[in-house]
């Protein structure tokens, strides 16, 4: 049991957490939650009118005159599971459990992303004895799937002026800086034709990459299963009539496509070659990606005879688009070392009522350069005849070096810990940009425990960090 760990107050909460429904825009148990802690603790408690909930504590006796301390994380978590798991994210609890160093969740996304985040926020609220300023501690609505919550955020919603944002993954790491990004979406149309019942039918299934954050994992290698899964079928294509039943690849806009399928046909006379073609093709990608991706599977598997196909047209057209389609990192930083700059995400492919929509997202620390890459996605989607629209676009939040809860953060942990943190921008949105637009006076720093696989069922966090975030956050408290 996690509520077995010390420090026994966190891991309290995050417990009560897991038990918690809270998919993204589906909240209002965590809310319901968040809103009966406050009553309980006779805390002020706001819920604004998109959602954020807002729990302020006043300053212990002797601490009155410290300066006023936002303390935010995100409500949502997101909810990834793999396909051979049974669970239901709306209704059914996260069961966290311990694997050594670790804590993980079984076959589903675990949420410490921002789980952590919250319950230490909770732990700082309910504790009588530590000391610190006044508190407001902003609970945000719908993070990872538009940011909504700070968009929203009202102006007068927030009085403090030092924002600690508990949303980060790397123990030792201060971050001041985050990359901006925008979705781009195609949708194309398509008819369907009676399909040959003379030609062999499979399904094509690839599954067991790691997957991960489209923004911080963008950069290690990974496999993307529908770019995997769109270059067979594409080389396929130009050797033989291929017609293509359904396709499904990925799931959300930030995460790296960990499984992909298809339902397609060949002529007959080609199902010995498709047979060969995917081993060799098996072969190459197990080479290209061996030391990154060692559980990838790609499986081929006989299908019943089926009565219509996708329009030859629009299957061209489709195939072309993710072949095209650009994914991985387009720019590594000038101004900070191996900082990702610029990046795309295939994310998925879905079919449904006689559309084709292709989800992506692009990331960039510098404006100018996120609108060029999502130009040139809209671009390849133009030319295949797709309608493209592009939404859920935030700014970045430039670094500033000469923070003060910056060098406050950076000293109290060389004190703690003996050694100096890193100092460092990401390439992942966080809300601090937004937070910025509507309050440029803030004064912010993000860090959190270490984690590693968020956004994919290998999410896991690392225990000994998590102690140490502790310790780290309540001594800054202390000493703002």
């Amino acid at each position: 049991m996690i509520t077995t760990l010390e420090p026994k107050e966190l891991f309290y909460y995050f417990n009560e957490i897991c038990k918690i429904p809270r998919p993204s825009k589906k909240e209002e148990k965590m809310r319901a939650f968040l809103v009966d802690f406050g009553k309980k603790n006779n805390l002020e408690t706001i819920v604004d009118k998109t959602g954020n909930v807002l729990i302020r504590k006043t300053a212990p006796k002797g601490y009155e005159h410290l300066p006023t301390v936002i303390l935010q994380s995100h409500i949502d978590m997101v909810c990834e599971k793999n396909s051979d798991v049974v669970h239901n994210f709306e209704e059914d609890a996260i069961i966290p459990y311990i694997d050594g160093e670790w804590i993980k969740a079984k076959g589903t996304t675990l949420g410490a992303d921002n789980g952590i985040g919250m319950a230490a926020m909770l732990a700082v609220l309910a504790s009588g004895n530590l000391q610190h300023g006044n508190l407001e501690c902003l609970f945000t609505y719908d993070e990872e799937t538009g940011l909504t919550g700070a968009f929203n955020l009202e102006k007068d919603f927030l009085t403090g002026k030092i924002l600690i944002n508990l949303d980060s993954e790397e123990d030792g790491e201060f971050f001041i800086g985050c990359a901006g990004g925008i979705d781009t979406v195609a949708r194309i149309n398509y008819q369907t034709e009676k399909a040959d019942e003379k030609m062999f039918f499979f399904n094509l299934n690839i599954k067991g990459l790691k997957g991960g954050h489209s923004g911080d994992d963008i950069n290690k290698g990974r496999g993307n299963a529908n770019k995997i899964l769109a270059r067979f079928l594409w080389n396929t294509s130009q050797k033989t009539d291929l017609r293509i039943v359904k396709i499904d690849g990925g799931n959300l806009r930030n995460a790296i496509a960990r499984e992909a399928s298809v339902t397609a046909a060949v002529p007959f006379s080609y199902r010995e070659p498709l047979r060969i073609d995917l081993n060799l093709f098996i072969y190459d990608i197990e080479t290209e990606l061996k030391h990154t991706e060692p559980d990838l599977e790609i499986t081929l598997e006989s299908e019943s005879v089926q009565k219509e196909v996708i329009d030859k047209e629009t299957s061209t057209k489709l195939l072309n688009m993710l072949m095209a389609c650009p994914h991985g990192v387009v720019r590594m930083s000038d101004a900070m070392p191996q900082l990702v700059e610029t990046s795309t995400n295939l994310a998925s492919i879905r079919m449904e009522d006689s559309v084709i929509e292709i989800a992506t997202s692009q990331r960039s620390s510098v404006e100018s350069a996120k609108l060029d890459i999502a130009s040139v996605v809209e671009s390849v989607f133009l030319l295949g005849g797709a309608k493209v629209f592009h939404n859920s676009t935030y700014p970045g939040w430039c670094p500033n070096p000469s923070s003060e809860i910056v060098k406050t953060s950076a000293r109290v942990y060389k004190n703690l810990f003996k050694k100096e943190p890193k100092i460092r921008a990401i390439h992942a949105g966080l809300e601090c940009g937004l937070f910025l637009e509507k309050y440029p006076h803030l004064d912010m720093v993000s860090f959190g425990p270490t984690m590693q696989g968020v956004h994919s069922p290998d999410e896991r966090l690392h225990i000994g960090s998590t102690q140490r975030f502790w310790t780290l956050l309540t001594s800054i408290l202390k000493e703002v």
